[in-house]
């Protein structure tokens, strides 16, 4: 059954608000997937900020041409499916990863990363990639560290030139005395 042109505008316009708003696009094939199976995906997804669709190619094109971003033709062959990841990208990512090897149907082909077309194990590592909190706690202390040492350094220095002139001190009172 043919869509509409209105029907087809439609589409392409909620995709674009979608690519817009989402940090990744993971592109998978699910052929094979039963109506069952997809609703678990789905509902899998929904709790973790994240969407997944079945949109038509062609309109997944055009979308991404009217939004002025990379165009992964190589993924958009045969049925495909979107993921958006809206917010955080690891959970997601993980979740169509567990998917996949429970039902052993569902594949993931590539994503999209702003306007970066990303294969199927640069997605794979996004998802290895811990949560943004965790990195910025990594640098944070990446950059305290040296810091920290610096400072016990000219601490131990201080404390031995105190020592030092403590030392100095008493043996100028015997001397004097």
């Amino acid at each position: 059954m043919a869509i509409s042109k209105e029907k087809k505008q439609q589409v392409v316009t909620e995709l674009k608000d979608m690519l817009a708003r989402s940090k990744l696009v993971i592109i998978s094939d699910y052929r094979g997937l039963t109506a069952g199976q997809m609703v678990r995906v789905r509902n899998k997804l929904r709790p973790l900020n994240s969407k997944f669709i079945v949109a038509k190619n062609t309109l997944v094109l055009r979308s991404l041409e009217e939004a002025g971003l990379a165009q992964p033709e190589a993924l958009l062959q045969g049925p495909t499916a979107l993921s958006f990841c809206f917010e955080d990208m690891s959970q997601p990512i993980k979740a169509i990863q567990e998917l996949a090897a429970e039902t052993e149907i569902l594949s993931i082909k590539g994503g999209l990363l702003g306007d970066r077309v990303l294969d199927a194990q640069d997605v794979r590592t996004l998802g290895q990639l811990p949560k943004v909190e965790v990195l910025r706690a990594q640098a944070l202390a990446g950059v305290q560290s040296p810091v920290a040492g610096f400072v016990g350094l000219l601490d131990s220095v201080l404390r031995g030139v105190l020592h030092a002139l403590n030392v100095h001190a008493e043996e100028l009172g015997k001397t004097a005395a």
